[in-house]
């Protein structure tokens, strides 16, 4: 069973953007969501996304 950690992810996520220090960006998906909701939404973000977008930013999915 893989497991996650929501506020330990984006609590290093946010010490790495106070520091100054690279952080390619960070999604995090509620175990609320179902999984075809998450495919669907990690799809359109790649689709969409431009390179780099996303960097220094911690978004929770789904975006709707």
């Amino acid at each position: 069973m893989l497991t996650h950690n929501v506020a330990t992810m984006t609590t290093f996520a946010y010490e790495r953007l106070q520091a100054g220090l690279a952080m390619p960006g960070l999604f995090e998906i509620s175990r609320r969501v179902s999984v075809g909701l998450a495919i669907e939404e990690i799809l359109l973000l790649d689709e969409c996304s431009l390179e780099g977008e996303w960097e220094r930013q911690v978004r929770f999915l789904p975006l709707r």
